[in-house]
């Protein structure tokens, strides 16, 4: 699905067995909250992106989390002008993946680089707090899982 114009990616959404979503404050821009997501690489298949990502971003492997749901459709975003200098592309296309947390008591372990804090949160309050141009693709994949 990656064209000229846009990156293809994954987005993984964790879940408490409360519904509660696991959301990180980037560590490039603190008050900014996001899920993980990651550009899937030449030959790699995008559930095999979502593993790798969520175990590089928040140490969550499959002993502490299950996948349980993928969204059924590519969710594209364009960036503003002032993400997307120096980039290739447009913006980005994703595929979203849901884990559920095998025991609500294990907690991710933020890599540092790109998260730096987490929070459980709900599907409202992560749309509010998600960066303006992502909003959209948010309220689309979480607003129909909250629906």
């Amino acid at each position: 699905m990656a064209s000229r114009h846009f990156r293809a990616g994954i987005v993984a959404v964790v879940r408490r067995s409360d519904g509660a979503i696991c959301a990180f404050e980037r560590a490039d821009a603190p008050g900014s909250w996001q899920l993980p997501q990651g550009g899937i690489e030449p030959g790699e298949e995008p559930t095999d992106t979502a593993w790798r990502e969520l175990k590089e971003e928040t140490g969550l492997t499959a002993s502490d989390v299950e996948l349980v749901a993928e969204y059924g459709e590519w969710v594209a975003y364009v960036w503003p002008e002032r993400v997307a200098a120096g980039r290739k592309g447009m913006g980005q296309v994703q595929r979203w993946f849901t884990f559920r947390l095998v025991d609500d008591g294990v907690e991710p372990t933020p890599d540092g680089s790109e998260f730096t804090a987490w929070r459980w949160v709900d599907e409202a309050w992560l749309i509010d707090n998600v960066v303006a141009f992502r909003r959209p693709a948010y309220e689309r994949v979480l607003g129909a899982a909250s629906s």
